[in-house]
């Protein structure tokens, strides 16, 4: 299993480490469905430690760290399943701050 103690967020890709796509593709909301829960407006919410998002035109699934303790057997399945299926799996990078190399504005 990877390491992924120093991570805030880790992404896995609906694609595999082959390319090809993992079938049934609603995999994703299925698993994140498996920990939403009905809220008082009768809709259901997804966790805010597993919940779906498209990054770059792609399905994926964000696991937030916290996860791992608040629910580790969650944690483990969802991983496992992942590996299991060959899934990309890598850091969330839309949270890195990144400086700006060229600002475009300046003249």
């Amino acid at each position: 299993m990877i390491s992924t103690m120093n991570d805030d967020a880790l992404v896995i890709e609906s694609v595999r480490e082959d390319g090809s796509k993992l079938r049934p593709s609603d995999w994703i909301e299925r698993i994140s469905s498996m920990l939403a829960e009905f809220g008082p407006d009768h809709r259901l919410h997804y966790s805010p430690w597993v919940h779906p998002c498209v990054i770059g035109g792609e399905k994926c699934l964000v696991i937030e760290r916290d996860l791992h303790e608040k629910d580790p057997q969650a944690y483990r399945y969802i991983l496992g399943f992942a590996e299991q299926n060959g899934l990309r799996i890598q850091p969330d990078r839309r949270k890195i701050n990144r400086p700006v190399e060229h600002d475009r504005r300046a003249g």
